[in-house]
């Protein structure tokens, strides 16, 4: 089964969630905001990705900025990075995809396509 967590007034979640429709996957939706992620979730899932911890975090939103963490994620543990992301679903990067063999973060729709297809 495949866990698609989204924010629902997120416009790339938006295209996302049309792409997977539009393709008929099945999968089980979740709101990042009333249901965020959980620190072993997100220590997990960012392993799985092969992606680095940085890139989990959603840079353009306006949680990220008012907290200055561009500044600030350098100098912190990767512990308290998940812990701040576990924190709030408004600071994790979205949509993301969780499947059986892969976790997708943010909206591509080429590699979503290649992961989908793949067998």
């Amino acid at each position: 089964m495949i866990l698609f967590i989204e924010y629902p007034k997120c416009s790339t979640c938006q295209r996302a969630k049309k792409f997977l429709d539009e393709r008929g996957v099945s999968y089980t939706d979740r709101h990042i905001r009333e249901e965020n992620p959980t620190a072993e979730e997100l220590d997990r899932w960012q392993q799985e990705s092969g992606l680095p911890l940085k890139k989990w975090f959603n840079t353009s939103g306006q949680l990220y900025k008012g907290m200055g963490l561009k500044d600030k994620l350098p100098h912190m543990s990767r512990e308290e990075q998940i812990a701040l992301l576990a924190s709030d679903g408004m600071l994790v990067k979205r949509p993301i995809l969780v499947g059986e063999n892969f976790v997708l973060v943010g909206f591509r729709p080429e590699e979503w396509e290649t992961r989908l297809t793949a067998k």
